[in-house]
């Protein structure tokens, strides 16, 4: 493994959502979504920076603000380009490994984080590893892990609009032209539902909270056993496509 390859999470995140607006500074269990988020990163030791990247739009103030008081560093950009928001917000950190992190997802768990970027520095010929190209765990754990130099030829040769949108899928879509690493789960909760999109999927955040307040950094495994005992709560977002804004950006690209 090598002894040091520098890594930085870059966070993505707008107060713009179409689907539920401002939901990343939503209050969960007395703290904004975006913070339970941060301190989730920030107990992954293989981390060596983190930035959030979100948009010069005038909505997104509230963040940046809310970013600085926390001593968190921002980036602004593109709000449609994320890929080109991903690039500069690395630019000039050193940074060798990029963990992309979408902000909607409370509940990341640092094993996977690190399980993911250890994978990546272990082996040199790896562009990028995640645990979704193969989706086994409950969508919101999804974490990516891609070396720069591949996430800067994706900025160059993209040109969909969905390429664009989603950062990295111009890589997981050319196995031929980058080299891939899926890590799959033994069991598969891929139906559940651990992201926020709606008010249904706030809800569940805030009883999974509430049952770990006093354990924020509470393991999925833990919280896996305990909805087991209360399906009523899985089924209080059951039934939302996996990946639908990204379905919705390639049906965009079709039009173009």
């Amino acid at each position: 493994m090598d002894a040091y390859m520098k890594t930085l999470a870059i966070v993505q995140a707008r107060m713009g959502s179409t689907r539920l607006p401002g939901k990343v500074m939503a209050d969960i269990g007395g703290v904004p979504m975006i913070r339970r988020l941060l301190d989730r990163l920030q107990a992954v030791s293989a981390i060596d920076d983190l930035v959030v990247a979100t948009t010069n739009d005038p909505e997104d103030d509230v963040l940046v603000t809310w970013l600085n008081n926390a001593g968190i560093a921002s980036y602004r950009g593109s709000s449609d380009d994320v890929l080109d928001r991903f690039v500069q917000a690395a630019a000039g950190r050193k940074a060798e490994l990029i963990v992309r992190v979408t902000a909607d997802d409370p509940l990341k768990d640092p094993c996977i984080t690190t399980q993911l970027i250890d994978i990546l520095k272990s082996d040199p010929s790896l562009d990028y590893a995640s645990n979704t190209i193969e989706p086994t765990w409950p969508e919101g754990l999804d974490i990516e892990v891609v070396r720069l130099s591949a996430l800067q030829r994706a900025h160059r040769e993209a040109k969909l609009q969905s390429d664009r949108e989603h950062v990295t899928a111009y890589i997981w879509n050319r196995p031929k032209l980058f080299k891939l690493h899926s890590l799959r789960w033994s069991s598969n909760l891929s139906h559940w539902r651990w992201t926020v999109d709606y008010p249904a999927d706030l809800e569940l955040m805030r009883h999974i909270f509430v049952q770990f307040s006093d354990r924020p950094l509470v393991g999925y495994r833990e919280i896996v056993e305990w909805l087991k005992c209360h399906p009523d709560l899985i089924a209080i977002n059951a039934g939302t496509m996996r990946n639908e804004g990204y379905l919705k950006s390639l049906e965009a690209d079709l039009q173009l």
